[in-house]
């Protein structure tokens, strides 16, 4: 039985709506397809008149920077999202990302608006994107608004998208400024390609060898992705170096309550691989954000 009856390419989005109104809620938005279709065929998901495959629509296949932010099309597919110079540049904690979400094959068809819309606590682009401030660009037939990332979830695999009306666009970043890095890091299963046992990304501003503002993301640590708050506040102000990085592991404890999971892991092995990954980030966002100070003084 066959899970969906038409395929179609829109080229452009008000063509896209156009279909959306022909099949009402008998349709699905599709990009790269590395999880939807999977969950139709295998039938996680109830059949489908037609699928609209969004990947042809110019809009949503840009990389650029747009008044003073750096847009990133929610169709561009995940590793020349990860090769991007632009991204490189001014969203390294992305650019790693989503270079390590799937394998090859996945990287090469699967999209950031994909991942972002599939809403997994713990998908590796939001996780950075949410610790670089993004915000999502999302159009329906009413017209387009912008809506910042975290609210783009309302639990696990729940988008606040509207089903079969709205289509994520894109998203932006402020472009990084001297004395910002940023930067991610995962533990998955050996697979490789599961999804991962924890991830985080953060970033910092740095002035004077003090931390003036940090963003931390932290998943899956509750039903949608989160900022370790706590742990922004705490840090902010100081210099990082090995005592600061103890007392944050304990902040981490009290803000952040890993579950056990049989997909995963337990929570203290969780709880111990959160430790290690935030001195990673943390230390990693600081030494590029001290580069980039020096390059500055250099010039």
């Amino acid at each position: 039985m066959p899970t969906w009856k038409y395929y179609l390419l829109p080229t452009s989005l008000p063509q896209a709506f156009q279909y959306i109104q022909s099949h009402g809620p008998s349709c699905l938005i599709v990009s790269g397809g590395t999880d939807l279709l999977l969950e139709i065929q295998q039938e996680h998901r109830a059949p489908v008149d037609a699928l609209i495959d969004v990947t042809r629509i110019p809009e949503l296949n840009a990389i650029e920077v747009r008044d003073e932010r750096l847009f990133i099309g929610a169709a561009v597919p995940l590793n020349q999202v990860s090769g991007s110079l632009l991204v490189q540049q001014h969203g390294q904690a992305l650019a790693e990302s989503t270079g390590q979400i799937g394998g090859p094959q996945v990287r090469a068809v699967g999209t950031l608006g994909g991942n972002v819309g599939h809403a997994l606590p713990a998908g590796d682009g939001a996780i950075s994107l949410l610790a670089l401030d993004a915000w999502a660009e999302v159009a329906s037939a009413a017209g387009s608004r912008r809506i910042a990332l975290a609210q783009l979830y309302k639990g696990p695999g729940v988008s606040a998208l509207e089903a079969g009306k709205e289509i994520i666009v894109g998203f932006d970043i402020p472009l990084q400024q001297v004395g910002q890095g940023s930067a991610f890091s995962r533990v998955m299963r050996p697979q490789g390609v599961a999804l991962p046992i924890i991830n985080m990304a953060a970033w910092l501003e740095v002035r004077d060898d003090h931390i003036t503002e940090a963003r931390l993301a932290v998943g899956p640590a509750g039903p949608v992705p989160k900022r370790a708050g706590d742990i922004e506040t705490f840090i902010q102000g100081k210099t990082l170096n090995d005592a600061l990085l103890t007392e944050a592991k304990q902040v981490l404890h009290t803000c952040v309550q890993f579950r056990s999971s049989p997909l995963r892991a337990t929570s203290g092995y969780r709880d111990h691989l959160a430790e290690v990954l935030l001195k990673r980030v943390l230390s990693t966002s600081w030494h590029r954000a001290l580069q980039s100070n020096r390059g500055r003084r250099q010039e």
